[in-house]
């Protein structure tokens, strides 16, 4: 049996619904063969994370949480299409929570910024620098995580990573006698 997860991971084309989403973010219409750049801010937000970090937060996002919106895959970093006004709230949440020195550079896409975005078809592959979907859109509305899921998300990889304890590393110079023979 498969999961959602399963059947959207590893899927390299956009249903039609997907690619009429991605082009409401854009102001020229695209042919669909080749990549091309989006204005981020009103229709979706990139949150851009090293590519293994990245796959340690989709796994917790589908295993332990919601899911994840459309995810692509560029030049060695994962994109992660978030809920518009995520790129400007994730850093102050970060700040806010302390796992600024476990969590790889984040880099926040929103107003003002655009990102590259896989071909919506399949044509011949991967465009060039490798960009894929890993997650296609397939949705006119498509669900975005907003800025707490992708903390959450991001803080539970890194624990994972870290594999954090809550209890002190035991004192290697400590003395300790066996009492239980004792009477």
């Amino acid at each position: 049996m498969s999961s959602a997860r399963d059947d959207m991971i590893g899927v390299t084309g956009v249903t039609p619904d997907g690619a009429e989403w991605l082009a409401s973010a854009g102001t020229y219409k695209r042919s669909g063969c080749a990549a091309a750049v989006l204005p981020c801010g009103s229709v979706f937000d990139v949150v851009n994370v090293p590519a293994m970090f990245g796959r340690r937060m989709l796994d917790r996002l589908w295993g332990d949480g919601p899911g994840s919106g459309p995810v692509a895959v560029h030049r060695g970093r994962m994109q992660l299409f978030t809920a518009p006004g995520t790129a400007q709230r994730l850093p102050s949440l970060l700040a806010w929570e302390e796992w600024g020195w476990a969590i790889p550079p984040l880099l926040c896409h929103g107003n003002g910024d655009a990102v590259t975005v896989p071909t919506l078809t399949d044509g011949d592959g991967p465009a060039p620098g490798g960009a894929r979907w890993l997650v296609a859109p397939d949705a006119r509305h498509p669900w975005l995580p907003g800025p707490e899921v992708v903390l959450w998300a991001a803080v539970r990889a890194a624990r994972a990573a870290l594999r954090i304890s809550i209890f002190p590393p035991a004192d290697q110079d400590a003395k300790v006698y066996d009492v239980s023979r004792r009477r």
